[in-house]
């Protein structure tokens, strides 16, 4: 065999090794805000099943801690500790999170995503409680703002070969 066949044999390896990953746990899809020390303003479950919002605020671990504060609650691992307080939390454990950052999120969503959620959830009437059903969420708040400014996929590979999306192994 010669060196290509060993390179795309290697890159088919990898994609059936994420894909088996994928299928045998959720993801977990995290948006950094770069601006308030890379907290984690909003996060989702990603699945076969569907896609679903986790609230950073309202997920702790067994001490309290919330996701949001990861990255200063546990500056030496803050993805484990994000997979530990959604697995408390939740009741299962992503293996793979994926983290966007603002300026893959402006890329992807428009330049105006972060104020147009920032806009819904404070003045537009989503500021409901995420844990009450039936009430507008941060969540909702997303979907709305994500609808309205619509998806560039082809900014997705750019952002991730630029650095703003990340796959993080935990």
């Amino acid at each position: 065999m010669n060196k290509i066949h060993l390179i795309l044999l290697a890159i088919v390896a990898i994609i059936v090794v994420f894909l088996a990953a994928t299928l045998a746990s959720p993801m977990l899809i995290v948006a950094e805000d770069s601006t308030e020390d890379a907290s984690i303003d909003m996060a989702a479950k990603f699945s076969l099943s569907g896609f679903e919002w986790v609230y950073p605020g309202s997920s702790v671990n067994a001490e309290g801690q919330t996701l949001h504060n990861v990255h200063l609650n546990h500056p030496e691992d803050p993805y484990g500790a994000a997979r530990d307080i959604i697995t408390y939390s939740y009741g299962y454990t992503p293996h793979i999170i994926v983290s966007v950052n603002n300026d893959g999120a402006q890329a992807i969503f428009g330049t105006s995503i972060v104020d147009d959620i920032r806009a819904n959830d404070a003045y537009n009437g989503y500021a409901g409680n995420d844990n009450v059903p039936g009430t507008m969420s941060r969540g909702d708040a997303m979907d709305t703002a994500m609808t309205n400014n619509g998806m560039n996929i082809f900014e997705i590979p750019i952002q991730i070969l630029m650095g703003n999306i990340r796959f993080i192994f935990v």
